[in-house]
């Protein structure tokens, strides 16, 4: 698939890139795709969720009354979990949320969510993207440029650019990363997929494999 290449102003260079067919052009396996995203959005919990059971309640372990003759349940301690305020039954423990998957699987979900991006018409390639200071109006400006400010954007350069990076963070539908860090859900997630001809060629010594 050829895609004609922008500059930073939105401006034909009159230059063409050529998509590589084993990154961009497979046939897309959804089940992959799931498996990855599940992964990536298990990884982010912290599992750090917890709730009491009786033992590690603050109080008295008396029975409340006695077995037989109230004409009321046969009740133990205040710490029960059938009390207000007692303990919890079978209540959330701190996990660990993360599983395995296979370097071959991920790689084939990134594959597939890069190939439904180039299905779509939605890859955009510039010859390169650097800024000369820090400041979020440069990226507005890229953004406003490429006619892709209404969207949500994932930049990927081929590697760290501070400027670039620290001038995207303090917008909501953009997000810089390195080729080196491409997932699958950040693909899907972005409406427009903002590469650089170098991306392209790190993308294609990573994956075409």
């Amino acid at each position: 698939m050829e895609v004609q290449v922008l500059n930073i102003s939105g401006k034909e260079t009159g230059a063409k890139v050529q998509l590589p067919e084993a990154v961009f052009g497979v046939t897309p396996n959804d089940h992959a795709i799931y498996l990855d995203v599940k992964q990536y959005l298990a990884n982010q919990r912290q599992g750090t969720h917890k709730s009491k059971q009786r033992n590690e309640i603050a109080g008295s372990t008396r029975k409340l009354h006695k077995q037989k003759g109230t004409g009321g349940a046969r009740a133990g301690s205040i710490k029960s979990p059938l009390f207000n305020g007692g303990g919890r039954i079978f209540g959330p423990q701190p996990r660990d949320y993360s599983f395995k998957l296979n370097k071959k699987l991920k790689a084939l979900a990134r594959k597939s969510a890069l190939s439904y991006k180039a299905q779509e018409n939605n890859i955009v390639v510039l010859d390169e993207v650097n800024f000369d200071s820090i400041k979020t109006k440069n990226y507005v400006k890229l953004v406003n440029d490429l006619n892709v400010a209404n969207e949500k954007t994932l930049l990927v350069l081929p590697a760290l650019n501070k400027n670039v990076y620290l001038s995207s963070r303090n917008l909501k539908k953009t997000k810089v990363i390195t080729a080196a860090d491409i997932n699958t859900y950040d693909v899907l997630n972005a409406g427009k997929l903002l590469l650089t001809t170098e991306t392209v060629k790190t993308l294609e010594e990573a994956f075409a494999k």
